[in-house]
């Protein structure tokens, strides 16, 4: 059985439609079409929720360069101005996993 955390930071099948659709059906980085919604700005092992305003989608390549890289302060920077253009400023507290 999942934890309440482990739920809430899971991406659901509604929330991959609607980014998909958000993001042109392709990585919002290179523009590759063999893409997925799948990348969360906030970790989940830092308590990121599997919402709209904190998932993008990206091809693998700018999704490894973008968690395992020394380019990640970059990536993320790209990212959060991504989803500011989207939705305006949000409040990263309110996109992380409070009990």
């Amino acid at each position: 059985m999942k934890s309440k955390r482990s739920k809430a930071t899971d991406i659901s099948q509604k929330v991959k439609l609607a980014v998909w659709e958000r993001d042109g059906h392709r990585c919002v980085f290179c523009g590759n079409t063999y893409a997925m919604p799948s990348c969360h700005i906030i970790p989940r092992n830092r308590g990121g929720l599997g919402v709209e305003q904190n998932i993008i989608t990206l091809c693998w390549q700018c999704h490894e360069r973008m968690d395992h890289s020394t380019d990640r302060e970059r990536y993320l920077k790209w990212a959060r101005a991504y989803i500011n253009g989207k939705y305006g400023d949000i409040d990263e507290s309110e996109l992380i996993y409070k009990k």
